[in-house]
């Protein structure tokens, strides 16, 4: 599935819930999903700043792919780095530096977000593009 196809799913998917707390506990059920990362990875080299919560994301290249492994101590950052980490893991550097994040406002992720909120935001999608040049620069 390509990174466009994941974000029509997730658009598609908060299109049938009615209200921000139907979206907010979707995300939060999201967050449960994620895996989360072992101690050792949560240094902070993968921590991310401008989070209100601490936020870590690690990247894995294998296969000419990265794939995103996430973590938070905090529920709704947890849901929030979970849909960033589904959309962009396993896929090329080519291919996450050509995506953009406009699914985030498709889904009305900022409106519902604190402004402190919506820069952690903004700092994980930076990050995960900077992930993708740093692992192109690198092969």
């Amino acid at each position: 599935m390509t990174i466009k196809e994941k974000q029509q799913e997730l658009i598609d998917e908060f299109s049938f819930l009615d209200d921000w707390e139907q979206k907010y506990e979707y995300i939060i059920d999201l967050g449960k999903t994620l895996e989360g990362l072992p101690e050792e990875k949560k240094i902070d080299s993968n921590l991310i700043k401008g989070c209100q919560s601490q936020v870590w994301i690690d990247a894995d290249f294998r296969d000419g792919k990265l794939f995103f492994s996430a973590d938070s101590d905090g529920i709704l950052p947890k849901g929030i780095v979970s849909l960033l980490v589904s959309v962009y893991s396993g896929h090329s550097t080519q291919e996450i530096l050509d995506s953009d994040f406009k699914f985030i406002e498709e889904i009305g992720l900022q409106e519902f977000l604190s402004p402190s909120r919506a820069n952690g935001l903004m700092a994980m999608t930076k990050q995960i593009k900077f992930y993708a040049v740093a692992f192109q620069i690198k092969k």
